[in-house]
């Protein structure tokens, strides 16, 4: 790190500090809390993480009716089983089951990376245990006395969810401590069953109906040199009334420039993340400076707030802040500026960061460099999704924007990463391996089957071939099974032999499997290094005089390929050939091709494969293309009869025949299903009103879940629509989600009328399939009907206990496997994968 550099990210660090801490200070002066102190505690296992399937023996009891309010010493599920025991925080506000147990609880649960060097006390590789169950997994019990009916916020702090009241709300299993959530509290006794651990929780009384929470700000830099008229940032806002908040104005002031943006309707009892646009060309000198931002309604300041910015030289590390597609969120991603400025035959370095690392701080670990601008994405946040699902879609969004806004060779195109970002980097480079010249992962895992976090790892096997079939979804992430992607890619590993928090023997592992094919790779082990020994630990200078020997090729200098991939929804292509089609939905793919320009010749195998496009335009217009596939028939193309450069070949029984391109409504590249693939196209949620009072309640109480998780989880905010005011012109470029089945959402109708697929009131109905219950819920995608890229994602039951059961899913959670429908009962919860009813894919033209 630059001295540069460093000053500034310290400077950053304490201003941020002050600024939280002035805020906090003024803040509760003029609000009341009640801290938690004492409640009963319940030792019970349950399983969340990356498996569809979840089981919570508690949450299954608790949803069925009769269930009583926990008493000391008295069995949870009224049989010998665990009882309820009386607990108590420690001096630093946390409930600890056994004393001296959970470490430093006071600072989020980060492992060591730029900043935070790893404390080594032996030196001995550690394999870490399987994480399929947190430590003690267990459910704290609290309850509050109120006086009257009132609005409150809810802060826990390391809980993975809560029931308030009965209804269920995110958690904050990391502890950053800035989840706030609104909840409406009942005159008497008010009941939180929290879900975790080590918790800390309080409730804080606002005087104010409507608040700006900093904590977690999303912010730009002012740079100079750049248009900086016209920045935007994220910043929470707090709804803590039982009425929606109406059309906002959102006021930003930056030396003396004030501007002024309309925020979405904020709905009751709930925050959003909402974008603020801010005016910076009226600063002028570098340095640490603040800005404010206030609610304005009808002219007058709800709740005003002071933030710190930054404003840089141009050759110091920076943030970019963007919209981005995925859901209509403000993101950002961080620069490092090459010495000297981009420039087109210069090097672009592409680093993603490791768990609880901001980008800021990843980009800043690198000395700046004479060869090459440096860009660090963000994952959607430190922890985010581990760069797979909409990590994955992040990186290669950034990737994008970087790629036009920053001058450089598109042959000296480099992805590294560090931890979480080391399995990154091997995820990605696998991935897209067309992207890169070379990868250098640095102390990363490769797969989460082998390494997991709090989310746990991906089994190997399920319970039963339905679970089996839902963990096939989670293929993609198992780099190892399609490791010979990276043969045409420079790899160099870099890894401290002393590493106890991802240990050295996954290098070593990579390294054998390269060992056994890969013709040009580096591996070093660093003598005596931790897990974050110094920021050599990515910014090392072999790694990137290694960069430099390599250059990505261009598609008519590639004329061998050999590539897999299990889901062409997530990667299809490499050069010049795509796997359009699948055989078996979501198993690997594999072709092996050779093509010889000169005698217009192409030679392959190919495993898995339906349909195949090939770019034919290297052969030009004249003569005829022939192809040898499999060893079964020849086939013959006429290349004055590609029109757009392109063949496609469809496997049919024994042979193979040219056919024309498939129906863009069909699956492929272009939107290849799995339920996960519903939440982008800036989702919007419609949630259904027309079913019982207590269904219509779960419909919004799984909204808001969701928008809790998706905002804890991805740094992002979705639109929420009762079903009454859908108007689907208004929302015709994007996926939608629909909240209930066709009895108690009237848009399924008009979204759903097509799909062989219906849930309604006791039935579920699957083709010709019926099944008569009233506890089945579930989980599945269609194509959204006009669109050739859009979907609709359904969350459905076909009762209250089925929506129940279907509330707590860990869709979001990073590589869990979900397909393209999933149907369980609520004995799922209490039995696990023996609760799955129906699970698995559409064909290739979205048929059963």
């Amino acid at each position: 790190m630059n001295i540069s550099n460093k000053t500034s990210f310290m400077s950053l660090k304490s201003t941020l500090t002050w600024f939280c801490t002035l805020g906090m200070v003024f803040t509760l002066q003029a609000q009341k809390k009640h801290t938690f102190e004492e409640g009963l505690f319940l030792q019970i296992p349950f399983n969340y993480g990356r498996e569809a399937v979840y089981a919570d023996p508690f949450l299954g009891k608790f949803y069925q009716k009769g269930f009583e309010s926990p008493v000391e010493g008295k069995a949870w599920n009224g049989n010998d089983e665990a009882s309820w025991l009386k607990i108590t925080t420690d001096t630093a506000g946390f409930f600890r089951p056994q004393r001296n147990t959970g470490g430093n609880l006071s600072n989020p649960n980060n492992p060591p990376g730029p900043g935070r060097i790893a404390a080594q006390t032996e030196n001995v590789p550690r394999t870490p245990m399987p994480q399929r169950r947190g430590f003690g997994s267990s459910y704290l019990y609290l309850t509050y006395q109120s006086s009257k009916n009132e609005d409150a916020v809810l802060n826990i702090k390391g809980n993975s969810a809560v029931l308030v009241n009965g209804e269920l709300h995110a958690g904050d299993p990391y502890r950053m401590g800035w989840l706030n959530i609104p909840v409406r509290l009942k005159k008497g006794k008010n009941e939180f069953y929290v879900r975790g651990t080590f918790v800390a929780a309080e409730l804080v009384f606002s005087e104010k109906p409507v608040l700006l929470a900093t904590e977690d700000l999303t912010l730009p830099d002012i740079v100079a040199g750049r248009d900086n008229s016209d920045l935007l940032l994220g910043v929470t806002v707090v709804n803590t009334s039982d009425k929606v908040i109406p059309k906002t104005i959102i006021r930003s002031t930056v030396a003396g420039k004030m501007v002024e943006r309309e925020i979405p309707a904020i709905a009751a009892h709930s925050t959003r993340k909402v974008i603020a646009a801010i005016d910076g060309s009226g600063v002028t000198q570098v340095g640490d400076l603040s800005a404010t931002i206030a609610l304005v309604q009808n002219g007058k300041v709800k709740d005003e707030q002071t933030i710190p910015l930054r404003s840089l030289d141009k050759n110091t590390t920076y943030r970019v802040t963007f919209v981005s597609d995925i859901d209509g969120s403000i993101q950002y991603y961080a620069v490092n500026p090459a010495i000297g400025g981009d420039a087109a035959d210069k090097g672009l370095f592409f680093s993603v960061h490791g768990a609880g690392v901001e980008a800021l701080g990843q980009a800043q670990a690198y000395e700046s460099k004479d060869w090459g601008t440096l860009v660090a994405p963000t994952n959607r946040r430190p922890r985010g999704f581990n760069w797979e699902d909409w990590g994955r879609l992040d990186a290669l969004e950034v990737l994008g924007l970087a790629q036009k806004s920053i001058k450089h060779d598109a042959k000296r195109v480099y992805l590294t990463g560090h931890s979480m970002g080391g399995h990154g980097t091997w995820f990605l480079g696998a991935t897209y391996p067309d992207k890169w010249a070379a990868i250098a992962p640095c102390a990363g895992y490769p797969t989460l089957k082998g390494y997991g976090s709090a989310d746990g790892i991906i089994p190997d096997q399920g319970g039963n071939a339905l679970e089996n079939t839902l963990l096939r979804s989670s293929n993609q992430s198992d780099v190892i099974a399609y490791a010979t992607n990276y043969k045409p890619l420079g790899v160099y590993v870099l890894h401290g032999d002393a590493d106890r928090t991802v240990p050295v023997t996954y290098a070593r592992q990579m390294r054998e499997i390269l060992g056994g094919f890969h013709p040009d790779f580096n591996y070093y082990e660093y003598p005596g290094g931790s897990h974050w020994y110094s920021n050599e630990s990515v910014d090392w200078k072999p790694l990137f005089d290694y960069f430099k020997w390599h250059q990505r090729k261009s598609s008519n200098e590639v004329n061998e390929i050999d590539f897999k991939t299990s889901n062409p929804g997530i990667s299809a292509s490499y050069y010049w050939a795509t796997i359009y089609h699948q055989e078996k939905a979501l198993a690997y793919s594999h072709i092996q091709l050779s093509r010889d320009v000169a005698k217009r010749q192409i030679t392959g195998s190919t495993d898995n494969v339906k349909t195949l496009k090939l770019d034919i335009s290297e052969f030009g217009t004249n003569g005829t293309l022939t192809l040898f596939m499999d060893s079964l028939n020849v086939i013959e193309s006429s290349l004055a009869q590609s029109t757009d450069g392109h063949i496609y070949l469809e496997k049919q029984a024994n042979k193979w025949e040219l056919v024309a391109k498939p129906s863009l409504a069909h699956k492929g590249p272009q939107r290849n299903g799995t339920f996960k693939e519903a939440f982008q196209h800036n989702m919007v949620y419609v949630y259904g009103t027309q079913g019982t009072a207590e269904e219509n309640a779960w419909a919004w109480e799984k909204v808001r879940y969701d928008a809790e998780s998706w905002y804890y989880r991805g740094n992002g905010a979705f639109d929420a629509v009762a079903d009454k005011d859908f108007d689907p012109a208004k929302y015709a470029d994007r996926n939608i989600i629909l909240v209930g089945n066709a009895k108690t959402n009237s848009a399924w109708n008009t979204l759903l009328a097509d799909c062989p697929i219906q849930v309604s009131a006791g039935q579920l109905k699957m083709g010709e399939k019926v099944k008569s219950a009233n506890d089945l819920g579930g989980y599945f995608v269609y194509p959204k009907s006009g669109s050739n890229t859009l979907s609709v994602g359904a969350i459905t039951g076909t009762g209250i206990q089925g929506m129940k059961a279907a509330t707590a899913n860990q869709y979001m959670a990073g590589a869990s496997g979900f397909p393209d429908y999933m149907f369980f009962s609520i004995d799922m919860l209490t039995n696990g994968a023996s609760g799955l009813v129906d699970v698995g894919f559409f064909n290739n033209d979205w048929s059963l």
